[in-house]
């Protein structure tokens, strides 16, 4: 592939930080959540799958994994299925959500116009906020999401699970905030093996399920 510090823009002594930033900037520019109805959609795709995968050869070489660009082809790149999300079109935030690196899936979420914010944009964003902890906010994007999708199964577990932490004081052994282990795939996990314990003692926890 090409030289990904020339795709990023960046000399090979940049700080780790300066690689981040760049990666950020570009992300922001190139996303084509930006680009939707537009005669260059197709091309900001392929410059962002560039800039992705030149981001994580760079970071890769950086921790000693070697081509990161060759383990992340076998993954299907940053466009690729991942877990809950295998149609979305924010396929490329929840593998930064579920791969920890949750400031820079806020970076690309942030960079989403408003118009094009959708119930999985805001369910995305609260996915953000709880992994940091931040409860209330991470409450009020899972409301949103599902009163826009209010027959999406993974969005009212999402939110019914926050009811059941608010109510309870509790929080699912699986998780932790702050500390890049909890993902999305993980807090639907959680809020599953609650649901199955209530139904078993005559209850439910999850109604939509």
């Amino acid at each position: 592939m090409t030289n990904p510090y020339q795709v990023l823009g960046i000399s090979p002594t940049a700080s780790d930080e300066e690689v981040k930033t760049a990666y950020r900037d570009l992300a922001r520019k190139y996303h084509p959540d930006n680009y939707q109805g537009n005669p260059l959609s197709d091309l900001a795709t392929r410059k962002m799958q560039e800039i992705n995968e030149a981001y994580d050869t760079i970071m890769a070489d950086r921790r000693g994994g070697g081509n990161g660009g060759g383990a992340r082809g076998q993954n299907g790149g940053a466009h690729g299925q991942a877990g809950g999300g295998g149609n979305s079109q924010f396929a490329d935030i929840r593998r930064l959500i579920n791969g920890g690196r949750v400031t820079e899936a806020e970076e690309l979420l942030d960079g989403v116009p408003k118009h094009a914010r959708d119930a999985e944009w805001y369910f995305l964003k609260g996915s953000v906020y709880y992994t940091r902890g931040w409860l209330d906010d991470a409450y009020e994007c899972f409301a949103q999401a599902s009163g826009m999708d209010p027959g999406n199964r993974e969005y009212g577990a999402a939110l019914n699970q926050l009811n059941w932490q608010r109510q309870t004081g509790r929080v699912p052994r699986s998780q932790s905030y702050g500390g890049g282990s909890c993902s999305v795939c993980d807090m639907c996990a959680g809020l599953m093996c609650a649901d199955c314990c209530c139904e078993c003692m005559g209850g439910d926890l999850c109604s939509c399920c």
